[in-house]
């Protein structure tokens, strides 16, 4: 690579903008950061005047959240890598949006793996839909609705309650729709399983297969079967049977 990346960093403490620039500065050779910013109002200048590729921005500032920083532009041409400190449950709205993001305090290998996708990265148009994703995500009196796939090279959002199954398949999964479209993801099923596992419709029922209640059709006892919308049939472990028994009645009622 030519050119080097060009970067702005967004945080109101000031320790916090410090570590991240010095740590940062071991990817000198790829990463440039050219401002140091407080604030959102300071980091619309400088994007206006840096055109920068990536922006590592800080969510809970005063007079601004991180999150209303894209409202000031048209359009998102840059990456925007969340730095924050929230919780488990904020998490997985940034991971149902497929938006990068580094949880304070910053872990090297996690800064490492950032760093990795955004030289290797590929402009998309997505930007905007991951974060109307994420906001909904973070929305504390909302459950998240949906979650970022992708398809044919692109992305889209699809509603958990489209999802019919989740299937493993080897180190990736494929997601299955009510629309019985397929979407394979770069993820393993234990991935989807702790992601959802707030979602009470989805089961881990067997080693290959998370399955949505919503979207089954029957069960069969004697096959350990799990047929599904658009016949999609998964399999039930043995050992899971009683567990699913005792879902199943719930999801039914």
């Amino acid at each position: 690579m030519t050119d080097k990346l060009k970067a702005i960093i967004v945080d109101d403490e000031e320790s916090a903008r410090n570590i991240l620039y010095n740590l940062l500065q071991q990817y000198k050779s790829e990463i440039e950061v050219l401002a140091l910013c407080t604030n959102v109002e300071n980091a619309v200048e400088a994007i206006n005047k840096f055109n920068p590729d990536v922006v590592f921005l800080d969510i809970e500032m005063p007079n601004y959240s991180g999150l209303e920083l894209v409202s000031f532009f048209k359009q998102i041409n840059f990456e925007i890598i969340f730095v924050t400190a929230y919780n488990h449950f904020a998490v997985k709205a940034f991971e149902l949006a497929a938006f990068d993001y580094l949880l304070k305090p910053i872990e090297l290998t996690r800064l490492e793996t950032a760093v990795k996708k955004l030289i290797n990265r590929k402009h998309t148009d997505s930007a905007a839909l991951n974060y109307q994703i994420l906001k909904e995500g973070l929305n504390k009196d909302i459950k998240a609705q949906k979650m970022i796939v992708t398809h044919q090279g692109n992305q889209k959002a699809i509603a958990l309650a489209d999802i019919v199954a989740i299937e493993a398949d080897e180190a990736y999964t494929v997601i299955i729709d009510t629309n019985n479209d397929k979407y394979t993801m770069s993820k393993n099923l234990k991935y989807f399983e702790t992601l959802l596992a707030e979602n009470k419709h989805f089961f881990r029922a067997h080693k290959s297969w998370i399955v949505n209640g919503q979207h089954i059709s029957h069960v069969s006892n004697a096959k350990y079967t799990i047929v599904l919308k658009n016949n999609v049939q998964a399999k039930l472990s043995k050992y899971k049977k009683a567990e699913f028994d005792q879902w199943y009645k719930m999801e039914v009622r």
